[in-house]
Parts: structure tokens; sequence; C-alpha cells
């Protein structure tokens, strides 16, 4: 135990500390509050500014804003305990954006589902194998070809890839097993009878070819090809032309559905088109149908297709609308 203190000089030193104390406790809130009103980067920020500064005890004597609290010096980062806000990608690569399941849940476990991207980026290099003659049943047409291109140079073969990967993302979250005829990963091809082989082998249920069209820039819009019944030579696709035509209504509407593209005005009959000349179809024994996505030739549909979420929302329409077929008859 200490000396004893005299009692009246220790009663004034106490209430002159008490004094001090309950004028800049609140002065030094009210300032917190005040910087905090300024920070818009987190939640912290919303719960400040929603809450009034604390007023100073009846009685005392209002000297200002209390003096800043020293800071560090910036050096470029946010304030420590400020939370950090992510700027959204504008360009998410297929393979590491997170894949939305299409509207009706995981339920496509156990079926599979080849997709065949039109083309290949690496057509161009090899000419003379895409060139060689294959038999189509009704006849003879080239093994593959290049495929068209916009004005720009974005390519057909690269589009396709690209929607069609988005779309196996999606196909794959509702539990799908998903074929590609080819993923950028053979040098050119395949030739378009052994695309239409891939779903047979694949002992898949349905298939679908990805495309994009190279008419006249005056024309717009997208179509469904779907096969015409062809039996001649090797090719007999009279078990697939009745739930191909089903499929290809499903895609035409989901497709409109997702992305508003207009059913094409340059071909078809309202985004319907039935042909006898494609060896994809006429030698397919699964039910398939093509999509020409829109024309890469005309500035407007060329503005759509060259940009990453509208090709999200034609892989989505792509999804939806295998979907819908492989659930419902």
């Amino acid at each position: 135990m200490t000396g004893p203190t005299s009692p009246a000089p220790r009663r004034s030193a106490l209430l002159r500390t008490a004094t001090a104390v309950a004028v800049a406790v609140p002065l030094c809130t009210a300032g917190w509050f005040g910087w905090r009103s300024l920070d818009h980067s987190g939640p912290a920020a919303a719960t400040a500014a929603a809450q009034p500064a604390a007023a100073p005890p009846a009685g005392a004597a209002s000297t200002g804003p209390a003096p800043a609290t020293p800071q560090a010096p910036s050096t470029g980062g946010t304030t420590p305990g400020t939370p950090t806000a992510t700027p959204a990608p504008t360009d998410t690569p297929a393979s590491a954006a997170t894949p939305q399941a299409p509207t009706g849940g995981a339920d496509l476990a156990g079926r599979t589902v080849v997709l065949d991207p039109g083309h290949n980026p690496g057509n161009f290099s090899h000419p003379t194998e895409i060139n060689r003659q294959v038999d189509v049943g009704n006849g003879h047409k080239e093994c593959d070809t290049t495929g068209t291109e916009t004005n720009a140079g974005y390519t057909e073969a690269d589009y396709t890839l690209d929607v069609t990967r988005r779309a196996r993302a999606l196909l794959t979250a509702r539990g799908a097993k998903v074929v590609m005829v080819q993923d950028g990963d053979r040098p050119w091809g395949p030739c378009v009878d052994e695309r239409a082989r891939a779903g047979a082998d694949a002992h898949a249920d349905v298939a679908l070819s990805v495309h994009a069209d190279g008419a006249p820039a005056s024309g717009s819009g997208f179509h469904v090809i779907m096969p015409a019944k062809v039996v001649a030579g090797k090719a007999d696709n009279s078990a697939i032309v009745e739930p191909s035509h089903r499929l290809g209504l499903l895609l035409r509407d989901r497709f409109h559905a997702a992305t508003g593209e207009p059913y094409a005005d340059y071909i078809a009959d309202q985004g319907l088109d039935t042909r006898s000349d494609l060896g994809g179809l006429n030698l397919s024994a699964v039910p398939k149908v093509f999509i020409e996505c829109g024309n890469m030739r005309n500035s407007a549909d060329a503005g759509r297709m060259t940009d990453p979420q509208w090709r999200q929302l034609a892989a989505q329409g792509i999804a939806d609308a295998l979907g819908a077929f492989l659930t419902t008859h």
C-alpha cells in the first residue's frame, strides 16, 4: 500500500480525467464513422454509413473533429481490414467458367451426347487430306472443308469449338456423358463419314453438329438442318428421321429463346431446313441435326458470334434443347 494522498487534489484530478475521456471517445468514434462512410468497397461501408455518429454527452463542449489517426503511406493496396472487390471477368474461357445447369436440373445421368464442332482449325494446313472424296450414301463429297469466317478473320472452326466446349460443360453438369468428335486435338478433320459414325461408336442417345454459315452479307439469322430420308448405297437413316425432326424443333425454339437470334431470312423456312446431301446426317445411326448459328458474313451476326457472352447463351440454348430431347417424349 502506498502512502496517503490529500483528498481534495485527488478528486480534482479525477474529474479532469473523466471529462477528457468523455469528450475524446465520442469524437474519435464520430471521426471513424465519417472516414468509413467514404469507403464503398465492402459491407462495412454500408453498415457504417447507415449508422449515425455518436452524439457528445450533454454538457460537453464541442471542440471540432478529433485529429485523424495517422495512416501508413499508401502502397497501392487497400486499407487493412477493408474487403477488396474482385472485378468480373470479361472473357472467361469455357474451361475456367463454372458451368450452370440448364433448366431441369441434373437429370441426364446415364445419357450420352455426341457434339460435333464443325470443321477443324487445322484444316487450312491440310488441303490434300480434306479435299479427298468420301461416300455419303447418295453421292460423294469432300472429306471436310475449312469452313467460313467473319470479315475480321474469326473462323467458324474456332467458333464451333468454343461453343461446343461450353455446351459440354453445361451438359456434364446435368450428369450427361459428352463425347466430342474433335476437341482441337487432331491436326485436321475428321471426314464427314467419320463424324457421322461417331454417334454409333459412342453408343450415343443423340448427336449434334455445330456450324456457322458463310452466306451473302445481306442475310442474317440462324437455322437448323434436319435429315431427309436417305436409303442409298451405305446410307439408311430411316430410323432417325422422325426423332431428328423432333430434336430440330426443340433446338430451333430453345436456341432462339436463349440467344434472341432471329430465324434466317435468306434460307430455310421459319428456321428449319431439311436436306439429303449431308453425309453427317445421311450416315448417322442416332438422331442428329446441324445448327447454323448465324451468318458470319453479316456484320450484326458476326458481332454477336464474336462476343463470348453471346456464345455462352448459344451453348445454353443447345444444352437446353438436348436436355429437353432426352427427357421428354
